[in-house]
């Protein structure tokens, strides 16, 4: 059997965990709020329309922060007509991707969907076809207290204290020729460096993260970073970052290596927000909100343009793509010292963690339980470790570590989180060694694996691939020793002595 170690220490830490890297994405996208968190005639709505087994879910993600509502459908996002009475509310046409938009779950019904759920929301604004007025005006609906106009407007729709929402995004993926009203990256950070002045002066307390560029294969990066950040360094608090995974020709080795180009790609937009700040010699650091992140599939429904709640890019994942997802998940934990905030993309239906068919049953993606697993588990001081132990080589790494790691202290609940995946095909023995005398016992190892690796949950068999009891991990006073199944996610929790 193939051998790992792996090293670590309690006072080697890479950071604290923000609450906010345990997020999720909900936009005006094929089925994700139309028939997906919200379809008013499923059996299961309640008064707000909400599809309670889908809350259930939800629930049991643990999560802290959603971003909404988009997305590319940002770029054309006229939030005026999503609040009011919903009878006055118009129905539109949705250019990003090509719906109709009834306008029945806006604003302020996102808002309390947002509350039920527990979750602090991230607001993105529309800097594609609108700008600095606009930005200025949902601000004021949203956070000013009262007697002014749009203030009072929200008081007239029944919301008498203000939303106070804390995080906003300025704009979404405005380098991409997918996008509506696309920009260059000296129009977009003039434009971001104005609306966020503006956006300042009514509420000094919100932080602001500005468009990084959308990915790493465009030819525009990361040069669109630097120049975005030198108009908006010292106006905003985060650069956004993106990253879609698509195994298309990959074979399995190579998929699950894929996560080592997102993680070269933290490290050169990292590097790109340092350069700006050194040639601004200023003392201030620039963190970053990877604010979509995934695993993407190719559909299993045809999409049909021009209809509401239609299915876009609905998926179901298997073993593979789970490992992989869990990869991306490891990855910005091993970051968080600058990455902040992390929203997976997306929620319900879209690429997404659950599913639904319309006026039927919801049920979970493998993917997950995860992130179920590093929400829950994941928050603590992220420590730094080295690993020794097998390695493979593919066109664009030559050393890939079998086996994916990170582990998390949490000083609070007296708790050692090691997240690991084995990404070979043959069982690996993993030791982790402490040269402290902190480990105390065993509270579980959860495992999740499946011999035939293009298994999927399905609405006929939707636990197909769920986390399992992993027996034989046993816990010394400063090593913990497991035998990691082929192609396998694994979560090991320990007691520690504080």
């Amino acid at each position: 059997m193939e051998k790992a170690r792996i090293k670590i220490s309690k006072d080697f830490i890479i950071d604290k965990t923000d609450d906010r890297l345990f997020g999720s994405f909900v936009e005006h996208m094929g089925s994700v709020v139309h028939n997906g968190i919200f379809e008013p005639d499923h059996p299961t709505a309640d008064n707000n329309g909400f599809r309670q087994d889908v809350l259930k879910y939800v629930d049991e993600l643990n999560l802290s922060v959603i971003r909404y509502p988009g997305g590319n459908y940002t770029s054309g996002y006229d939030w005026k007509k999503t609040i009011g009475p919903v009878k006055d509310r118009p129905t539109t046409l949705e250019l990003a991707w090509r719906q109709i938009e009834p306008n029945t779950f806006g604003l302020n019904e996102f808002m309390i969907w947002a509350k039920r759920v527990n979750v602090e929301p991230i607001m993105t604004i529309n800097l594609g076809t609108k700008g600095i007025e606009d930005a200025a005006e949902i601000l004021e609906y949203c956070n000013f207290e009262k007697g002014t106009y749009w203030s009072d407007m929200r008081i007239q729709h029944g919301i008498k204290k203000p939303y106070n929402i804390k995080t906003w995004c300025l704009g979404n993926e405005l380098d991409g020729d997918w996008q509506i009203a696309k920009k260059t990256a000296e129009d977009y950070g003039r434009l971001a460096c104005e609306a966020a002045k503006v956006m300042r002066l009514i509420d000094p307390e919100i932080e602001l993260v500005a468009v990084g560029s959308s990915a790493r294969f465009l030819d525009s990066f990361p040069n669109w970073d630097m120049i975005v950040m030198m108009h908006t360094y010292e106006v905003v608090d985060y650069l956004s970052v993106h990253n879609y995974i698509n195994k298309k020709d990959d074979d399995i080795g190579t998929y699950l290596a894929r996560p080592i180009e997102m993680e070269k790609q933290i490290n050169e937009v990292i590097a790109a927000c340092d350069y700006v700040k050194g040639v601004k010699k200023t003392d201030k650091t620039m963190y970053l909100s990877f604010d979509e992140f995934n695993v993407h599939k190719e559909p299993e429904i045809d999409y049909i343009p021009w209809q509401t709640g239609y299915p876009f890019d609905w998926c179901q994942y298997n073993m593979e793509d789970t490992l992989v997802f869990g990869s991306m998940l490891m990855t910005i934990l091993r970051h968080a010292d600058r990455i902040k905030i992390a929203c997976q993309s997306l929620l319900v239906n879209t690429i997404p963690l659950i599913l639904t068919v319309k006026g039927k049953s919801a049920w979970r993606n493998a993917t997950y339980y995860p992130l179920q697993q590093v929400s829950k588990f994941g928050r603590g001081k992220v420590l730094r470790s080295s690993i020794v132990g097998p390695t493979y080589s593919v066109d664009f790494e030559e050393n890939v570590q079998a086996i994916d790691q990170v582990v998390v202290l949490n000083k609070e609940e007296k708790t050692l989180a090691i997240f690991c995946i084995n990404r070979m095909n043959e069982p690996i023995e993993v030791v982790v060694e402490t040269k402290e005398t902190i480990l105390k016992e065993l509270i579980e190892h959860q495992v999740m694996t499946n011999q035939d690796l293009t298994i999927c949950n399905t609405i006929e068999r939707q636990e197909a691939i769920v986390p399992s009891v992993q027996e034989g991990t046993v816990v010394t006073k400063d090593e913990v020793t497991m035998n990691l199944q082929p192609y396998s996610w694994n979560m090991i929790r320990i007691s520690v002595t504080g």
